[in-house]
């Protein structure tokens, strides 16, 4: 059963400018291990987890340094979530989450579907 979904698209350009003139929020946006990528796979893991944010229904409880994007062997983006946001993952009756980003042409997208078991 779906319980919910989230989509987000980001100006790379814009994005890149807004980390140029506060430096600091990347240390408050991503995971330590997120903080080195190019600047296109941030805005998507930005998209990422706005996109997460709206498929929970709103942000209480949950943090943006505990939620991370990681990739499978296969390339396959997915979420590796920590602390009280995990635990807001579970509380909603979410068992999976799905995830696919994509950057082109000046613009990093992501869409997010929260599924959970039947009723």
């Amino acid at each position: 059963m779906i319980i919910g979904t989230g989509i987000d698209l980001v100006d790379i350009p814009r994005f890149e400018r807004t980390l140029e003139r506060t430096p600091r929020l990347r240390e408050r946006l991503f995971a330590p291990a997120e903080r080195s990528l190019r600047l296109p796979s941030l805005a998507a893991r930005y998209a990422a987890k706005e996109a997460l944010i709206k498929a929970l229904g709103g942000s209480d409880g949950v943090h943006w340094t505990e939620i991370e994007i990681a990739s499978e062997a296969s390339g396959k983006p997915h979420f590796v979530l920590s602390g009280t946001t995990a635990e807001v993952v579970v509380a909603r009756g979410i068992l999976t989450l799905h995830l696919t980003m994509s950057h082109d042409a000046g613009l990093a997208t992501a869409f997010v579907v929260a599924e959970g078991g039947p009723l």
